[in-house]
């Protein structure tokens, strides 16, 4: 109990701080965060994603995993809500969620046991694509 709480601490002060190294696994490897919703002023790979009591060291592979999709998702999701547009900062910030869902759902399917949970993985990589890939030709249409 007491790794499911530091992990869901870890993962708490990661979402609040958005703090993240980059990573090279993830929905980000089968879909590419649109160009338009980058922020190349911010240089993220400086910052440091350090906070938590549980090393990385310390989590199964399907705990490294995970964490390697939500560093990939805060990087994008922090890039996109730093535009100087609501509408774009909104649907860049949904863009890298969605993908974040999927690389969690990816993650499922790599290390889940359970069937239905892996049904349910499965749907939501499918859904979740059409809709990045709806959101991302609304940004590059609306975009400046």
């Amino acid at each position: 109990m007491k790794t499911f709480t530091n992990l869901a601490l870890f993962a708490a002060v990661a979402a609040a701080s958005f703090a993240v190294l980059p990573s090279a696994t993830s929905a980000q490897s089968t879909m590419a965060y649109p160009e338009k919703c980058k922020s190349h002023s911010m240089d993220m790979s400086t910052t440091d994603m350090s906070s938590g009591d549980m090393q990385m060291g310390e989590m199964t592979d399907y705990q490294k995993a995970s964490m390697d999709g939500m560093k990939d998702m805060h990087m994008n999701m922090m890039q996109g809500m730093m535009k100087k547009d609501a509408d774009v900062s909104f649907v860049c910030g949904m863009i890298a969620h969605h993908m974040g869902a999927i690389s969690m759902s990816e993650v499922e399917l790599k290390f889940g046991d359970n069937e239905e949970a892996k049904q349910m993985a499965q749907k939501i990589i499918e859904a979740q694509k059409k809709e990045i890939e709806e959101m991302s030709k609304w940004v590059e249409k609306e975009a400046k």
